[in-house]
């Protein structure tokens, strides 16, 4: 692939992730809930290098084109996006209330513990980006307007390099949206709350967006 070619993706590329989102909601809901923002961001990583293996097998297009599935997809994410909204917006952890959490975890359970919370943090954050059919559709549209089926390189390595390089930005921004959440509200529990409130809000928005389209459609159709 030409360099131009690399470029114009990564523009559009950025332009999507720098776009606020429930993958943004969920990277600033860890950054102010947890220890460290990387399991969350790892998680949500992990998401899209699922469908980066289904783009390069070439069963995105399958998939894509399957309204059942997608009606399945749309389903599952919407629900799942309103459930850890819903989570969120009850019980919004302050940084301050966090850290005390944490020290007093670490005080009375030993380090398997902590590994188990990390792991439950990085599947939500899979689940995250994995069962929203946005992801999906992102794939499906984006990916083929940037491949050269001419060229000299085989289309799956096209489109690998293509999921890695989104894989590679989404985790460079969602770490800074997480880490920033920390510092400048880690002094401001009361913001903090805010902000961690209006994240699960976001949760609950788009998830109840996404199940009014597809209730849309279905009477449309």
């Amino acid at each position: 692939m030409d360099t131009a070619t690399v470029a114009a993706f990564l523009a559009v590329d950025l332009l999507l992730i720098f776009t606020p989102g429930a993958d943004w909601a969920y990277a600033i809901t860890a950054g102010l809930r947890d220890r460290s923002v990387v399991p969350a961001v790892a998680g949500l990583i992990a998401g899209y290098a699922g469908y980066t293996l289904l783009a390069v097998a070439g069963l995105v297009v399958i998939v894509a084109s399957s309204a059942t599935v997608l009606t399945v997809l749309t389903v599952a994410g919407a629900g799942y996006l309103v459930w850890l909204g819903w989570g969120v917006v009850r019980a919004p952890v302050a940084p301050a209330a966090t850290a005390t959490a944490a020290t007093a975890t670490a005080a009375s359970t030993s380090g398997g513990g902590s590994a188990s919370s990390a792991w439950r943090v990085a599947l939500k954050g899979a689940g995250t980006s994995g069962l929203n059919p946005k992801a999906l559709l992102l794939y499906f549209a984006l990916f083929p307007q940037f491949i050269d089926s001419a060229s000299d390189w085989p289309v799956a390595a096209q489109t690998g390099l293509l999921g890695t390089l989104h894989m590679t930005a989404c985790a460079v921004v969602y770490l800074g949206v997480g880490v920033l959440a920390r510092t400048v509200l880690k002094a401001r529990p009361s913001a903090a709350r805010v902000v961690t409130r209006a994240s699960g809000a976001m949760m609950i928005l788009i998830g109840g967006f996404l199940l009014v389209e597809q209730v849309m459609e279905q009477l449309g159709g």
